[in-house]
Order: structure tokens, then sequence, then C-alpha cells
């Protein structure tokens, strides 16, 4: 009994000298980072996400459905809905606000230029990308400033 008494210590003290031994070495690699020979000092800077007026905002317009061009002998109909997220700031939000209806009207004029055997080749980048140089072109064409930085797709559905 004795015998069994001591080897059941012997364990403990080994697993516990063990976890010991996994936590300093734990703490010595992602905690403590020593300096590395030769090597210069750099503090990290941690990058804040921008508040106030330069605050990212994120808009939604939903339900874009355009009816996509049939093929010559094609009887059923295909469409496309896609709802589309609008980045923005704070300080152009209203304007974005304002412009969500020209927004969408620019969205469907693009969208529904596509065949279906196209549209159902393409990817969802593929159709933002087309979206965003739709929108650049229109607000170029206007000689307006985009209250927006990017549009983005939140939904696509091609039936």
């Amino acid at each position: 009994m004795k015998k069994n008494l001591k080897l059941i210590v012997g364990f403990l003290l080994v697993a516990i000298i063990g976890a010991g031994a996994a936590g300093g070495a734990l703490w010595w690699l992602y905690l403590k980072k020593p300096a590395v020979a030769g090597a210069e000092k750099t503090e990290a800077v941690e990058e804040k996400a921008p508040t106030g007026k330069h605050a990212r905002k994120y808009l939604t317009l939903e339900k874009v459905i355009v009816m996509l061009r049939r093929s010559p002998g094609d009887t059923e109909s295909h469409y496309l809905s896609a709802d589309l997220v609008i980045t923005t700031t704070e300080e152009k939000e209203k304007q974005a606000k304002d412009h969500l209806p020209l927004m969408r009207s620019i969205a469907v004029k693009a969208l529904s230029s596509y065949p279906m055997e196209t549209a159902q080749t393409m990817t969802v980048e593929q159709f933002a990308t087309q979206i965003n140089t739709a929108f650049d072109a229109s607000y170029a064409k206007e000689k307006a400033e985009k209250p927006f930085s990017e549009v983005m797709i939140g939904k696509l559905i091609i039936e």
C-alpha cells in the first residue's frame, strides 16, 4: 500500500511539473516576445476603425429584381434577384440614402442586359464589378460625386 501511495504521489508531481513547464513555455513564446539579437525594435501600431464622420456605414438596397434577356427560341422567363450593400461614410450616409432610387435604376439597367446563359456562368465578384462600373459611368456622365465608395452583393439568385 505504501508503494502505491508513493507511485501516485510521484505521478502527480511529474504531472504538476509538466503542466507548469508547458504553461511557462507558452508564456515565454506568446506573451513575453523575447528580443532577437540584432533586430530593430518596432512598436506595433493598432489601426483603429475610423470614427465620427469617416466611420464606415453600410446601406442595403434590397430586392433588385430583373428579367434576364431570352435566348432565341427560349420560351421561359428567367429572373435575377440581388440584394446590394452600399459602403459609405457617416458623413455621406444621408446623401447615399437619397440616391437609393437612382442606384436601383442603375443596377436594374446593368443587370437586365445579361442573357441567362451569361448570367449563369458569372461569379458574384464579376456581377459586383459590373455594377460598380455602371455606377462609376453613370456618376461620371452626370458629373456628380458618388456618395458611396463601393457596392457589394449581399444576395444573388438566378432563376
